[in-house]
């Protein structure tokens, strides 16, 4: 299977591109892939769901129904049931199911920003358009739920930037305490590993490994709510954030 250039690790905010099959996909009970040579897509992965869109080319369109990783570096789009991929060499234009895709960005920063607000380990966590969660390895659920509330949306509202670095491998293992993620491990493997910073370099607020998209200035996550705390083990608590508007 082909490498697929992730456009999403430049340009997050790019909507629409064209691309190239490389590839079809039988991936069972009818559903097939589309591998491109470069994907706009974010394949599922880090507690980020798969990009929904569509494809297009000179006679025909289809829809892509969730988008996720493949063999060897390529990104598999998945088509909705009864769709006809184009075919293979075709050039296609791809366009983002924006909105679903913007409030992923929305929430997956803020999330980062509530692993800030509360400095305990994370050993799980999902992602929608309009709310996320958190599990937290933690003995004891926050005292005052509107006061994390307060602080995170403190954080929001200073528009910080947020922007990301590469370091090696090697690097990323020398420095153990940048990764939060008990569950999910850093994509280590092609050689470098990004790392996600809010703030500036002089000013940093967070910095951890992340493959995920987010937004440009944490102003534009917007009004957010603590959500449930919930109890779930001995020493795991999770905790719900959702999008106000």
């Amino acid at each position: 299977m082909s490498t697929s250039e992730r456009l999403f690790d430049s340009d997050a905010y790019a909507r629409t591109a064209e691309g190239r099959v490389e590839a079809h996909v039988d991936l069972g009970d009818g559903q097939i892939g589309v591998v491109l040579d470069r994907s706009l897509f974010y394949p599922t992965g880090g507690g980020q769901p798969g990009d929904t869109g569509q494809l297009s080319w000179a006679g025909g369109q289809c829809h892509v129904s969730t988008t996720q990783k493949g063999q060897a570096g390529g990104i598999v789009l998945v088509l909705a049931d009864g769709d006809v991929p184009p075919e293979v060499g075709a050039t296609v234009t791809q366009t983002l199911d924006w909105q679903r895709r913007y409030g992923h960005m929305r929430v997956h920063t803020a999330l980062h920003l509530l692993s800030v607000v509360i400095p305990f380990p994370v050993s799980g966590g999902a992602i929608t358009a309009e709310k996320g969660r958190l599990d937290f390895n933690m003995p004891e659920a926050p005292a005052d739920k509107q006061a994390v509330q307060e602080q995170l949306q403190a954080l929001i509202d200073r528009d910080l930037d947020v922007g990301d670095d590469w370091i090696t491998d090697a690097e990323l293992n020398a420095n153990p305490q940048l990764v939060k993620t008990m569950s999910v491990a850093p994509p280590r493997g092609a050689g470098r590993v990004r790392l996600v910073r809010i703030g500036t370099e002089d000013e940093q607020v967070d910095l951890q490994p992340c493959g995920g998209t987010h937004v440009g200035r944490t102003a534009e996550i917007g009004r957010i709510r603590i959500g449930k705390i919930e109890k779930k083990g001995k020493q795991n608590r999770r905790i719900y954030l959702h999008l106000e508007g």
